[in-house]
């Protein structure tokens, strides 16, 4: 699980609408005359598109917080990788005026529909292309927001070979790879060139977040911290997301071997039971073998 680290890989990206409103990846089926109803109540409040794992879209405040946690500048030369239709391109370029501020998105609607927004902002470009054939080498500052490991490992190489030092990368959920971040505010990090790696996860862990391990509190701690973040969960729907959530980043803790606990702790065995009696969700199949 090395391209999630460090286990702050989102429940949302599990999730997948596959062949009908009851089906979840990874085997999670819920009967519709069971919980069903009370699954979708709560899918539904979230944008399909990032149920789908696509052109996920960040309120304009969430997009304000980065750039000021990134400490986005005027002289700053600004790439958002991946960008859909999101307000960054426009919020970048007008509001906090960056030198430039570019777009890149694969898929010509969304492109043009992008390129549309920011009609008349001189300042901001959309670019219709595949970002790994695309030159950033003037970038200063680059948000990437991509889960495909394959993808993550080809752009950080390139990151590492075409940057110029003190370029910024920002990331959502995790830093890339091993880097240890020059700045960390969960969900939120930007890691400086010339970029640090941890020689394990353990050690990355331990420069976020001052220790080496991740407990149950600290999965819960953590997937609230992300609720607020992003802020795109109805309050009423709060409580199975946190739990829910917490329970998938305790899990990846546990398999990759960084979960402090030395048995499955009584609260991750309750929410789990939870999850399976209620809503016919069972977790403990993703649980490896016990050390």
């Amino acid at each position: 699980m090395r391209e999630v680290v460090p286990i702050v890989i989102s429940y949302i990206y599990h999730i997948n609408i596959l062949s009908g409103p009851c089906t979840i990846q990874r085997n999670y089926h819920v009967p519709f005359d069971h919980c069903c109803l009370k699954i979708q109540h709560f899918l539904s409040s979230l944008p399909q598109s990032v149920l789908k794992g696509e052109d996920v879209s960040l309120p304009d405040n969430v997009i304000r917080k980065i750039f000021r946690f990134a400490r986005l500048r005027k002289t700053d030369i600004f790439y958002h990788f991946g960008c859909g239709t999101n307000s960054t391109i426009s919020i970048a370029a007008k509001e906090f005026n960056v030198k430039r501020s570019v777009g890149i998105e694969i898929k010509k609607s969304i492109a043009n529909e992008a390129s549309s927004r920011i009609t008349g902002i001189e300042n901001a470009h959309i670019v219709n292309q595949d970002i790994r054939k695309t030159s950033f080498s003037d970038a200063t500052v680059i948000l990437f927001w991509f889960t495909d490991s394959k993808i993550i490992r080809q752009m950080t190489k390139r990151f590492e070979k075409e940057l110029s030092n003190g370029a910024r990368i920002i990331t959502i959920w995790s830093p890339l790879d091993l880097m240890i971040p020059a700045k960390a505010e969960f969900p939120f990090f930007v890691c400086k060139k010339p970029f640090c790696y941890a020689e394990s996860l353990s050690e990355q862990i331990n420069a976020i977040y001052g220790n080496t391990c991740v407990d149950f509190t600290a999965a819960w701690l953590l997937s609230e911290k992300y609720i607020d973040a992003l802020e795109v969960v109805q309050r009423e729907h709060r409580r199975f997301l946190n739990m829910f959530h917490s329970m998938v980043i305790w899990i990846n803790a546990w398999n990759s071997g960084v979960a402090c606990e030395k048995e499955i702790p009584p609260p991750v065995t309750t929410y789990i039971g939870i999850l399976k009696t209620f809503f016919n969700i069972d977790l403990s199949t993703l649980i490896e073998g016990r050390r």
